[in-house]
């Protein structure tokens, strides 16, 4: 019986998230998504200097009851 070369796993370029060019998406870049290390500290100095936000809805009124629960269905 032959035995079978171990596959390699596939390698698929990707956009990189900071400068539009292009990335590889594999084992062989520490640096995936993004394409080198630069775009990924820009994208963390991004975060970190709160460019980038998460949506949330405002926090509620002080002076409003909170919302009541939803009643199961009988």
């Amino acid at each position: 019986m032959a035995t079978r070369e171990p596959q390699q796993p596939a390698v698929r370029i990707v956009t990189c998230p900071a400068c539009k060019g292009d990335s590889v998406f594999g084992p062989g870049n520490p640096y995936r998504p993004f394409c080198s290390e630069r775009c990924k500290n820009m994208d963390l100095g991004a975060w970190a200097s709160e460019s980038y936000r998460v949506a949330a809805s405002p926090p509620p009124e002080a002076d409003e009851p909170p919302p009541e629960p939803a009643k199961p269905p009988h």
